[in-house]
């Protein structure tokens, strides 16, 4: 199990907090429990033990499926905004901005630094202000602003957005930008664009 996070010490684990953002920030998709413990780096035993106490409580709904049991977001309650808004805020950066990349030509690889990284890797501190995004490749620059913009309004937080070229980014160099990035925590974004 995924350490208490400092994104949103509320929450039992990390790993709690990813699964909820994950389901609650896409509503109308339903999941199975395999790619629900893909998704957050777990085992589907893990997946399996927080989807029941989510199920129990009301926050999620499930069915079965053959041998899958498919969860999904229960909307109907009126826990879902305020906890849904809660998730987006604070482990909201990693699903969404997956999600947007994921679409965007040109994007090889990203990234998350910054202060949301560190809290997400559990460094203590005041929550982020804005969520740091590196993204490299080479995608179009207006279409990587528009998309920053975007996720910025769902976040409730401003997403600044770097580009490098993937020549830059493996190469070594003395850019104290890169060479900050990297001594930092990063956290890479899923660009899976299978899904």
């Amino acid at each position: 199990m995924k350490v208490s996070p400092s994104l949103l010490p509320i929450l039992r684990s990390r790993t709690q907090g990813e699964l909820l953002a994950l389901v609650l920030l896409h509503p109308e998709r339903e999941y199975s429990i395999t790619e629900l413990a893909a998704d957050v780096g777990v085992t589907p035993t893990a997946v399996l033990r927080e989807v029941e106490r989510l199920t129990r409580g009301g926050i999620l709904t499930d069915r079965r499926v053959g041998r899958s049991r498919l969860v999904k977001a229960r909307t109907d309650t009126p826990l879902y905004r305020p906890l849904s808004d809660l998730m987006s805020v604070s482990f909201g950066p990693v699903p969404l901005l997956s999600e947007a990349l994921a679409q965007l030509e040109g994007v090889q690889r990203a990234y998350i630094y910054g202060s949301w990284a560190a809290r997400y890797g559990g460094e203590p501190g005041p929550p982020p202000a804005d969520v740091d995004v590196l993204v490299v490749g080479d995608p179009d620059a207006d279409a990587l602003f528009d998309l920053a913009e975007e996720v910025s309004r769902r976040l409730r937080r401003e997403v600044n957005v770097h580009r490098v070229s993937v020549e830059a980014w493996e190469a070594r160099t003395d850019d104290p930008f890169l060479t900050g990035v990297r001594e930092r925590p990063l956290v890479p974004l899923h660009l899976d664009r299978e899904a």
